[in-house]
């Protein structure tokens, strides 16, 4: 679970990469340059991310409305960074368990 939660926090830098910083470089200032790389980047961050949740969670003991509360998390700014406290906790749970 600490690589989805390192997949999930390059996500969520990547969101907010896109849309306070590139994106406003686009509209803004009329230079689109850093919008194709940083799209890119999290279009891939956010479909490893999803991959990381089939390949990582089960068997964690995530309930389906902790699956969909995960998957919501990637279509939001800052959810995944919010979703994190979920995840730990499931982590500490199994260590102690």
């Amino acid at each position: 679970m600490g690589l989805f939660r390192a997949i999930a926090l390059v996500e969520g830098v990547t969101t907010i990469a896109l849309f306070l910083v590139a994106m406003p470089l686009k509209y803004w200032a009329g230079n689109p340059v850093l919008v194709p790389p940083v799209g890119m980047a999290h279009g891939v961050a956010w479909v490893g991310y999803v991959v990381a949740m089939a390949v990582c969670l089960p068997g964690r003991g995530f309930s389906l409305w902790e699956w969909v509360r995960t998957f919501v998390a990637a279509l939001f700014p800052f959810g995944t960074f919010l979703n994190d406290g979920l995840v730990r906790r499931k982590m500490a749970a199994r260590v102690t368990a």
